[in-house]
């Protein structure tokens, strides 16, 4: 396969109609640590989600109890549930990551210092 610009490579793959982007996103496990009911009867109650993988001080999670089953009905966590918390980008919401190279030469200041052993 010949070399290709990067541009023309995200080209490629924007024109390609078999392929559809995915927004960028992380799945990460939660359990429901408790059902808080509403202070206000109008409002309504809300599910504390502890997840993992995260800092403790971020750990708890508060949502609206009202969740939407395949079906289109209404339905309620419960405490104790296993969960599966999803975060999402918008499109141009992130910036790509630059992967590290191993080449001996980096595109933005030339080639990279090389360290010789000292002779002894």
């Amino acid at each position: 396969m010949p070399r290709m610009a990067r541009s023309a490579k995200i080209a490629e793959l924007n024109l390609d109609t078999s392929r559809i982007p995915e927004q960028p996103s992380t799945t990460m496990p939660g359990t429901v640590d408790k059902i808080i009911p509403p202070t206000d009867p109008r409002q309504p109650e809300r599910a504390q989600i502890a997840v993992g993988g995260t800092d403790q001080r971020y750990r708890n999670l508060r949502i609206e109890n009202t969740l939407t089953d395949e079906h289109g009905d209404d339905v309620r966590l419960k405490k104790g549930a296993q969960v599966d918390i999803t975060v999402t980008a918008r499109a141009g919401d992130h910036n790509q990551l630059r992967q590290p190279t191993d080449s001996a030469w980096d595109s933005r200041s030339g080639p990279r210092p090389r360290s010789y052993p000292h002779a002894g």
